[in-house]
């Protein structure tokens, strides 16, 4: 059975937003694959490096870039053609180094494809992270590998109809050099000048594109490569925005330097047409075979470690004689819950038939949640517990603006100075749910804790049910007031030096 408002209403997550299209590609010639587009993979930003903390090659993005400069920083031989013989396909998933793919697509899924056409036979790899939470910001990164073995047609080897296409490929991307689009107010559009990567199968280039629109920001940079009768494309994208940010929006979107992604595209096409050259070398002559589809990815996280403390934390303790005062006679429950670096403490004091006029019964809770981050060498992580600070401030920025079911009512996010080193709350009237009730949720951030602090309840005839028309919740002011009583209660016992870890 749902209990009453002891777990109060969460604000959702703010989504990640996923654009509904893919950045605009030249046309190819009619035997040329498309791009298979991963779902979010237009959003981009680039952040890329070494070492646990990475490297940040980024610059927010300027609205008032001079015209045609993007607003960025340096961050054959044709002969009758042998029978081929069928070959076990090039496993493309495994060409790039894993030390490489976790610097560039941490925790990635990875899918991999293939299949056949008249004139092709398809290999394709996705390695992808589209929410990778980084400090105050959301980050997305994907890394899209395709290799076309090419059949012979006619007269014309397969080695002869990838250079084809290589060169038509080449040709459109210098064609891009110079050619600019007619733009809509507010669009901006770059495309780079086309780098030669020397020593890379034979023969390879990168180039760099840059798009903005009201809604859409998203950079990347692409390599096409040959190796014999293979045609390599690669691309490489990321994406950051801050938490707190609208979604919908391009609010706070940044985006990888040309330096820096023609850089990337470079070395991953390097690694792949060593993986082909080696297969070539060992199946000389043959047309590979498609194979099922597979897609790995990283191992399930482990479910939350839940147990029963005997005994109430210090800082509950500290706030325990106001929260009494709010919710006589309660229950008591403490527990702690570790999830990932995010280790909680959860302290609870609920009433379902506390004091109430006439004919009338109470029901009221608060709840005080301690999230305690720490890294992976058990230190205090002060910047984990600021991203979910940035996250859950971002949710309840988008929930005030919320316009949806009546029955659940947000009020304006309010942002509270001397508590902590930042606290906002914000007001739900739920009359949705089972339990019908109004709370206020207030969120206190110092050191590596972030403090959730909830105060809910209503008021309720007897032999009314939980969700009765007759229920009467807790008004902002008297919710608002009682979070505030807890919150103050928390900062005393802060000041004392409480950080965390």
């Amino acid at each position: 059975m749902t209990e009453p408002p002891t777990n109060p209403y969460r604000m959702p997550q703010q989504p990640y937003y996923q654009p509904p299209t893919q950045p605009p590609t030249q046309p190819q010639p009619q035997r040329r694959r498309g791009w298979i587009l991963p779902v979010g993979a237009a959003v981009v930003v680039v952040l890329v490096g070494g070492g646990v903390g990475g490297y940040l090659w980024l610059e927010n993005r300027s609205t008032s870039s001079p015209a045609g400069t993007p607003d960025v920083v340096d961050v054959k031989t044709s002969q009758a053609p042998a029978a081929a013989v069928a070959a076990a396909p090039p496993d493309v998933c495994t060409m790039l180094p894993k030390q490489e793919v976790e610097r560039l697509v941490p925790d990635a899924t990875v899918r991999g494809d293939s299949r056949e056409s008249d004139y092709t036979v398809n290999f394709d790899c996705t390695w992808e992270n589209l929410n990778i939470s980084f400090g105050e910001y959301t980050r997305s990164r994907t890394i899209e590998v395709k290799i076309d073995q090419h059949k012979a047609d006619g007269a014309k080897t397969g080695r002869a109809m990838a250079e084809q296409s290589y060169d038509f490929d080449y040709t459109s991307a210098r064609y891009r050099e110079t050619h600019k689009p007619t733009l809509k107010p507010g669009e901006k559009d770059y495309s780079s000048s086309v780098t030669d990567i020397p020593g890379v199968g034979d023969g390879a280039y990168a180039q760099y594109t840059w798009r903005r629109d009201k809604v859409l920001a998203y950079a990347y940079g692409q390599a096409f490569g040959r190796v014999g009768d293979m045609t390599i494309e690669v691309r490489f994208q990321a994406g950051q925005q801050r938490k707190d940010a609208l979604v919908l929006t391009n609010d706070t979107k940044q985006s990888i330097t040309e330096a820096n992604a023609v850089r990337e595209v470079s070395g991953i096409i390097g690694h792949v047409a060593k993986g082909l050259a080696d297969w070539q070398a060992k199946h000389p002559g043959a047309l590979a075979s498609p194979k099922p589809a597979a897609t790995t990815s990283p191992s399930a996280r482990p479910t939350p470690s839940q147990s029963t403390l005997a005994a109430m934390p210090p800082l509950c303790q500290a706030a325990s004689e106001a929260a009494t005062a709010l919710v006589p006679d309660a229950q008591l429950r403490t527990r702690a819950l570790e999830d990932g670096n995010d280790r909680q403490t959860e302290c609870r004091w609920l009433t379902q038939n506390g004091p109430a006029s006439a004919g009338m019964k109470r029901l009221a809770s608060v709840m005080i949640t301690i999230h305690d981050f720490a890294n992976r060498a058990g230190t205090a992580d002060p910047v984990s517990a600021k991203g979910f600070y940035t996250k859950k401030y971002g949710s309840a920025k988008l929930m005030q603006d919320f316009i949806g079911d009546k029955r659940m009512t947000w009020g304006p996010l309010t942002d509270h100075k001397g508590l902590g080193e930042a606290a906002f709350s914000q007001y739900l009237g739920d009359r949705k749910n089972e339990f019908f009730n109004g709370g206020t949720n207030l969120f206190v951030r110092k050191g590596a804790l972030v403090i959730e602090i909830s105060y809910a309840g209503a008021v309720l005839p007897v032999d009314a049910a939980n969700n009765s028309p007759k229920v009467k919740i807790f008004e902002p002011k008297e919710a608002d007031a009682g979070a505030m009583t807890i919150a103050k209660a928390v900062e005393a016992y802060l000041k004392g030096g409480a950080t965390g870890s």
